[in-house]
């Protein structure tokens, strides 16, 4: 692995991250501050934990934030 941008499974969710936006523009506006903000905040843990890992100095911090993306 070159880089964390190699890995499916980041690339993945950065689409499922794009997807995600776009389908909650279309949620009532009164859930913009409650459950749409839930949703992306969630969409959005999973790469961000990824790239957060990938940038640690060893396996073991690395592993510790793979296991936070993936409950997200």
């Amino acid at each position: 692995m070159k880089t964390h941008k190699d890995l499916h499974v980041f690339n993945g969710s950065m689409d499922l991250t794009k997807v995600i936006y776009k389908l909650t523009l279309n949620f009532p506006k009164e859930e913009v501050f409650s459950l749409t903000n839930q949703i992306r905040r969630a969409a959005v843990s999973v790469p961000a934990n990824i790239s957060e890992g990938a940038g640690r100095r060893n396996v073991k911090e690395y592993k510790y934030f793979l296991r936070i993306s993936s409950g997200s």
